[in-house]
């Protein structure tokens, strides 16, 4: 009987010449920044009424929000780099949201979550803010009346691409920056 040994490094696919060797291999900056940012995001839950309740399902033992890197909550936009509101925003509530999207650093993502964020759900009042897009930039959102964990999940995982493909220079484009101007946002 004969043994065959394998090359793992054979069944990796093409490598670009000359930036492999032992012990080392070479990459883009913006694919390993992309993984670190996808795979380590502080959140800032911003939760007013019943989808915070959804949300707490979803960082319970059942649903486990850290096996995707989200282990650690954040209280302090400073420290945060994912802001997720949840549940229904009033018109007197919407300043301190902004105030809280302006305090985080760059880059930074807003994933709305449940019908009231993303368009004011059933309180088409005058004290209901109709979504919390018009007055602040909106990443990802999750519909439902409340969204269950699942969609919750599904939509921190459109989260984790756009971290994983931004392009490092994205956020100092001139798009970018029209974006924000858009808002009112320097």
């Amino acid at each position: 009987m004969s043994v065959v040994i394998l090359n793992p490094a054979e069944n990796l696919g093409s490598r670009p010449v000359g930036l492999e060797g032992e012990g080392f291999f070479a990459t883009k900056i913006d694919a390993v920044m992309g993984l670190a940012r996808a795979n380590s995001m502080w959140p800032l839950p911003f939760a007013t009424s019943c989808c915070g309740i959804e949300f707490m399902a979803t960082m319970a033992s059942n649903y486990d929000l850290a096996r995707f890197g989200m282990e650690r909550l954040s209280f302090s936009p400073r420290q945060a780099d994912l802001l997720m509101v949840m549940g229904t925003i009033s018109k007197k509530m919407g300043p301190t949201l902004r105030q809280v999207y302006e305090q985080m650093a760059e880059p930074r993502w807003v994933i709305s979550v449940g019908a009231c964020a993303c368009s004011g759900g059933i309180f088409d009042t005058y004290s209901v803010l109709q979504g919390i897009d018009k007055i602040i930039p909106v990443d990802v959102y999750v519909p439902g009346c409340p969204p269950n964990p699942e969609q919750i999940i599904d939509g921190i995982l459109k989260i984790q691409e756009l971290a994983k493909n931004e392009s490092g220079r994205r956020r100092h484009s001139e798009e970018y920056k029209t974006l924000l101007n858009s808002y009112g946002i320097e």
